[in-house]
């Protein structure tokens, strides 16, 4: 129980974290500056822009089609965080966003400044298991079908045609460029939050090889190889799962290992490159 309330603490604090760091990025920078903002936030901020509708608000009401089409594939238990998610960092972006300072200097400063803070944002709350709605859905849904793909690589997509209409709106190339770049960074910052630098390999010598790959396939929905080895010691024989798997993953897999088996021994190394599905494309000869 005492776990379980932490978890749940913790939750709500990078929920917290992550709508301050949204608000500060949309209304110190964004709005100031002009720029188009992606994902629901973007409309959002289209609808605010075309008839002065509360940023947060709309963001809610935004989200309910997209939850509704999105529930079977996400699952009730990220559909609920989720739930919780959007409604702390949309009342933070109505309520905190309008009484932070204004940034009026150089443009692209503002806009290096809101792609940052909205990656780390996004970021951290795909970390706990959870989302802000709206486009994150449509991520996780997409990277559901397609688990190559990465979250970053998905935002930019879709965000780049929100940034185009707000552009259209504000009749600015100079908007859709900083826009754009802005798009860019968040979707960098956010995949080195969720990724790190690279890959990692884990290797878990253990008496459970079938419990362990099944739980490498539920946090991780990766394969695993389970290898034969002899104890240099006792001579006897052993299993070693082998695992590649992304940094977020690799502290979640550990943890379920020694919950496996208390008496597992787990090596992990640093992979300067993972090249295979769920990781880098191979390159095209």
């Amino acid at each position: 129980m005492g776990d379980r309330k932490m978890k749940w603490i913790l939750d709500i604090l990078v929920d917290v974290c992550s709508g301050v760091l949204l608000a500060a990025a949309t209304y110190s920078f964004a709005i100031p500056a002009g720029f188009p903002m992606s994902g629901v936030s973007g409309v959002s901020l289209i609808l605010y822009r075309l008839f002065g509708t509360p940023v947060g608000t709309m963001t809610v009401l935004l989200n309910i089609p997209i939850a509704l089409a999105c529930y079977r594939t996400l699952g009730r238990q990220f559909y609920l965080r989720s739930l919780k998610t959007v409604a702390i960092t949309s009342v933070l972006m109505d309520v905190l966003g309008p009484r932070l300072p204004v940034y009026h200097g150089e443009l692209l400063l503002a806009a290096i400044c809101a792609g940052v803070l909205c990656g780390v944002a996004y970021g951290i709350v795909f970390i706990r298991g959870s989302s802000t709605g709206g486009f994150d859905f449509i991520i996780m849904t997409v990277r559901h079908y397609e688990p190559q793909l990465s979250a970053g690589r998905i935002a930019f997509v879709q965000d780049a045609a929100v940034i185009g209409a707000g552009a259209a709106l504000l009749g600015s190339v100079d908007a859709a460029i900083y826009g754009w770049i802005l798009s860019y960074l968040y979707s960098r910052v956010m995949d080195r939050v969720l990724y790190g630098g690279g890959g990692k390999l884990t290797m878990i010598i253990t008496d459970y090889p079938r419990e362990m790959v099944r739980a490498v396939d539920e946090i991780a929905g990766r394969g695993a190889t389970i290898l034969k080895a002899t104890g240099g010691y006792s001579g006897e024989d052993k299993q070693v799962v082998l695992c590649a798997s992304s940094n977020k993953e690799m502290y979640a897999i550990r943890g379920r290992a020694h919950e496996i088996d208390p008496g597992a021994f787990v090596i992990i190394v640093e992979s300067n490159e993972v090249i295979g599905e769920g990781f880098q494309e191979p390159e095209q000869a």
